[in-house]
């Protein structure tokens, strides 16, 4: 089979340049990527559809071709559109019309066609349609995030929406996300509590209420090629890295203790201050473990973080604000990961300390991070709001320890349990990764999903695209339909 990924804010090369250093060098690219090689793997004929440009900043997505290195039926293909630089995700609307029309053209010029399209995020969702349209070629839809959700973490309502859409688009992106949904052959969501809580949401409900039988449920994976609990090669010179920077910020007498790590990016609803303060407040715990913060590019925070962006320094501030304000130095730590290789070392050395990680964020679509944790030999502590809650609990068996991250005292008692349990749950989490989340089983369950739709005779339908999406001129979308359901949920 051949099938395209589309991620117009995908931003991928052989080298997996840049991830984490910006919003749009996320878990996204992870998914996609990882995907497209078990695919690979599995005989099947890939395209990652990406979009090309050059920036002295970001400076490895001007060639047209890439590819991942001994997967020879995966390639990596850059495609123009817009001004030739970086554009953030939500900047990139008016050009994916332009983006598809440039697609069509290199499928054309080349003489291919793909058996089917994957359209990623809103932006990748709306391509898809826009190429179903013209290409006629069917497509799943895979959020990853919906824009609704997001509205909500922010406490959008019906007098602060029109300063948040100026920052981040949420008209568009909505719509774009509506008409992917209406659209798509398949929609593919990552476990059932993201199609309950994010696609049924009042933004969408219309659109979903009626496609129920068009959801698959394909969960991520880890790489466990890397992320797993044996030593590699490599191990030896970042534990040295490791020990090295733990020695330098912790108490000597301290240094025999376990480590809670945190490993996700520097952003507020991941809500790493939820965490900081639980530990603060809590002696048991103190005396129980230290805590180690993953912080790529930042060699010592302690002594310098000036140069991070505003929203990931404003974090880092009220971290250290609570650090000095009850005496946790010594207590805590902060690493620079450069690369997953490094981020699975570094479990695998916290691993031997028994340590164990947690996530707190405040909604979680997945969880990807927990599953690499674990399959590295960390048991996980993740918020029960999103889909950890199906990852980490099944038939009433408890694969890790689910908190309430609006409450301290919950995470403080969790991250306690699993650490005088810490074996239990590493087992268990080792087990339960290796029988569910591999991303082969992934690539399976989007191949199962295809394979099956081509089998049904199709029709193609009348779309309908408003013209917003197909003519920059006109790329103007009013508030009117947010507002109208902001203030339904106001009531």
């Amino acid at each position: 089979m051949y099938i395209a990924f589309l991620n117009p804010q995908g931003n991928f090369d052989k080298n997996d340049s840049f991830w984490t250093e910006h919003p749009d060098f996320g878990g996204q690219l992870v998914y996609v990527k990882e995907i497209a090689i078990a695919l690979g793997k599995l005989g099947h004929k890939v395209d990652i559809l990406t979009r090309r440009f050059f920036d002295t900043k970001f400076n490895v997505f001007d060639n047209e071709f890439d590819y991942y290195d001994n997967i020879s039926n995966v390639r990596i293909i850059r495609i123009k559109c817009g001004p030739n630089i970086f554009l953030k995700k939500e900047l990139l609307w008016e050009y994916l019309n332009e983006w598809t029309d440039n697609i069509v053209s290199f499928y054309k010029s080349n003489g291919l066609t793909p058996d089917f399209i994957t359209g990623h995020y809103g932006d990748g969702g709306i391509s898809a349609t826009l190429l179903k349209q013209k290409m006629k070629l069917p497509y799943s839809f895979t959020g990853h995030s919906l824009g609704a959700q997001k509205l909500e973490k922010l406490g959008a309502n019906s007098s602060n929406i029109i300063e948040l859409n100026n920052k981040y688009n949420f008209t568009t992106r909505i719509e774009a996300e509506r008409i992917a949904m209406k659209y798509a052959d398949i929609i593919v969501v990552s476990s059932k509590q993201e199609q309950r809580e994010q696609y049924s949401h009042v933004m969408y409900r219309d659109i979903t209420f009626n496609k129920q039988n068009h959801f698959v449920v394909a969960s991520p994976g880890a790489n466990t090629s890397i992320f797993n609990a044996l030593e590699q090669p490599f191990d030896k010179k970042f534990y040295l890295k490791f020990n090295k920077i733990c020695q330098r910020d912790i108490d000597k007498e301290r240094l025999n203790l376990p480590f809670i790590i945190l490993a996700s990016r520097f952003d507020a609803k991941k809500n790493h201050i939820g965490l900081i303060k639980a530990y603060a407040k809590n002696k048991e715990l103190q005396n129980k473990a230290n805590i180690a913060i993953s912080l790529r590019g930042i060699e010592n925070a302690y002594e310098n973080y000036s140069f991070l962006k505003p929203d990931e320094f404003k974090i880092l501030d009220q971290i250290m604000k609570v650090i000095k304000e009850y005496h946790l130095i010594g207590h805590i730590t902060f690493i620079s990961i450069n690369s997953q290789k490094e981020l699975a070392a570094f479990y695998r050395f916290m691993a031997k300390k028994l340590s164990i990680f947690s996530l707190t964020a405040l909604y979680e679509p997945f969880g990807l991070a927990p599953i690499e944790a674990m399959s590295a030999g960390l048991p996980a502590v993740v918020t029960k709001y999103g889909g950890p809650s199906d990852v980490l609990l099944e038939n009433n068996i408890h694969y890790g320890i689910l908190v309430d991250v609006l409450n301290e005292q919950d995470i403080a008692e969790g991250l306690l349990k699993c650490l005088r349990h810490h074996h239990h749950f590493q087992i268990l989490g080792i087990q339960r990764v290796n029988d569910k989340y591999t991303w082969k089983t992934t690539a399976k369950q989007y191949l199962n999903a295809i394979q099956l739709f081509l089998k049904k005779t199709r029709h193609d339908k009348n779309i309908e695209i408003p013209l917003y999406f197909t003519n920059p001129n006109l790329y103007n979308i009013d508030l009117k339909f947010i507002s109208q359901k902001l203030k339904e949920m106001e009531n």
